[in-house]
């Protein structure tokens, strides 16, 4: 559990369209095995330390005659962004993938103090 030392916690969030293969036949819609896209995704301000990020998918449009495999994770967390990450394996078709993403944590506050 993060314990959050401030009253001033910040909330920033995004939806992001991570790919859209299917129109022109990349390999998340025509490919086999193994697949995965990142994307940076920057803060609109910096926190106080990394905070905590979730994901969901917001579109999911997949071929319906494949099994659905997927994993949607938020990956290297600094206090100005992270790495949105979404894999698929198999014979998985995914034409397109939009996440929407959320962050809470500790922002810094003008009473902060610095002493070296």
């Amino acid at each position: 559990m993060q314990k959050l030392r401030s009253h001033t916690v910040g909330v920033d969030s995004g939806d992001v369209i991570l790919f859209t293969d299917y129109e022109d036949g990349g390999e998340m819609w025509t490919g086999r095995g193994q697949r995965e896209r990142r994307r940076h995704i920057k803060f609109s301000e910096k926190y106080k330390k990394p905070p905590t990020v979730q994901l969901s998918p917001s579109l999911w449009d997949l071929d319906a005659t494949t099994i659905m495999r997927a994993d949607i994770a938020a990956e290297s967390v600094t206090k100005s962004g992270f790495d949105m990450v979404f894999r698929t394996w198999g014979d998985t078709r995914v034409a397109r993938i939009r996440i929407a993403w959320m962050a809470i944590g500790e922002m810094s506050e003008l009473d902060d103090w610095d002493v070296l």
